[in-house]
């Protein structure tokens, strides 16, 4: 057998055992069985363009069938945990370890107690308590909680590329996992939503999701000389890692014959030659630094293209955002940073930060580096 289509098999084993459809778009066929909550269906959907178009419906579970996760936050500076990319001084990809906190702490980001107890509260149900904590969702668990994607069926040429910024929606892995971009800076919020060691975590609505190419993050492990392995996902980078929204292929950081893709464009992606041989397509390649996604999307997406029945977090119907507190939901901050001209994530995050719905907006003001009489004006009415 073909060496790239040995590795897809074993990939298909690792990714809940998915019969896969055709690399260049997506089909009713392409995400995991063990993650869908029902089979895929073709649906009437409206591209962001305006235009009609039919798209891939999924509906997915909060986490596929036999998918393990984690470790996320350290509980001692004795203990190891993921990794984060931390862009603050002396920036890199890092291992969340003594040596990592330490240094930060030295940086002015003390993450841990005087006995060596990493600070860490869960997003799903609390906010922090400290000014610098380690983030760690849990999973909801409820069987009935799913999540809708589209994915157009046929590729539309955007008029320019639209980037990807903190926490935009990428795409959808074949295993049925969201995909999205870089998790909110620890210099926006003071905290860190620590990465599991393929590059994922748990939205504040209790559902994972990855932040990176997680079937080629070895490769940036290697290339980033960083002590870490992805031990839950099968590592392969010939090989298809998912579909952006836009509905383009996203592949690994070689081609099927391991060379090294040549003419990729600012976002990540070119036209070449499908691995199976069928001809030519766009597609994106991961890349060998994190986060080894797409940098922007090339085609249009379609509206209202992700949502979950989940309580609280991105794509549902309270918003962005994550709880006040035990059992409750935050204000939807959406209309409020597009007024103020700053990603959504950053201010809910800076709000958590100042103590929630108590938070003092002078302070979320000076961490967000905007003025006062602005986010006072742009904020919704507290509850």
């Amino acid at each position: 057998m073909h060496r790239f289509l040995y590795r897809r098999l074993l990939l298909a084993t690792a990714l809940c055992a998915a019969p896969f459809a055709a690399f260049a778009h997506s089909d009713g066929h392409s995400l995991s069985e063990n993650a869908l909550v029902q089979p895929a269906e073709v649906v009437d959907c409206t591209l962001e363009n305006g235009d009609a178009a039919k798209c891939n419906a999924y509906t997915v579970k909060f986490i596929p069938d036999g998918l393990d996760i984690g470790p996320f936050c350290p509980a001692t500076l004795d203990d190891v945990g993921g990794v984060w990319d931390w862009d603050g001084e002396k920036a890199g990809l890092y291992r969340i370890d003594r040596a990592y906190l330490e240094m930060l702490a030295g940086l002015g980001y003390q993450f841990y107690d005087d006995d060596g107890a990493v600070n860490v509260f869960d997003i799903r149900v609390e906010g922090p308590e400290a000014d610098h904590e380690c983030i760690a969702g849990t999973l909801e668990t409820a069987a009935d909680m799913s999540i809708r994607a589209l994915i157009p069926i046929t590729p539309v040429m955007a008029a320019s590329p639209t980037p990807l910024g903190t926490v935009a929606k990428v795409g959808m892995a074949l295993d049925g996992v969201p995909i999205f971009a870089d998790a909110p800076s620890v210099l926006d919020t003071g905290h860190m939503p620590a990465l599991d060691t393929c590059g994922g975590h748990v939205d504040p609505g209790g559902w994972y999701h990855w932040h990176a190419t997680s079937t080629d993050i070895n490769t940036v492990f290697s290339a980033e000389d960083v002590d870490a392995t992805c031990a839950h996902v099968l590592q392969d980078e010939t090989a298809q890692f998912g579909y952006a929204f836009d509905g383009f292929a996203m592949f690994g950081s070689v081609e099927g014959d391991s060379a090294a893709p040549v003419g990729l464009d600012a976002c990540g992606g070119h036209v070449g030659p499908l691995p199976d041989g069928s001809g030519e397509a766009y597609h994106y390649h991961s890349s060998d630094s994190f986060p080894n996604l797409p940098t922007c999307l090339v085609g249009v997406v379609a509206q209202d293209n992700f949502s979950t029945t989940a309580a609280q977090g991105i794509g549902s119907t309270s918003g962005l955002g994550g709880p006040g507190g035990p059992g409750g939901g935050r204000p939807d901050f959406s209309a409020a940073a597009a007024a103020l001209g700053i990603d959504v994530t950053a201010l809910q995050m800076a709000i958590e930060a100042e103590g929630g719905r108590e938070a003092d907006l002078a302070h979320v003001a000076a961490r967000l580096g905007i003025s006062l009489d602005a986010l006072q004006a742009a904020m919704p009415p507290r509850p």
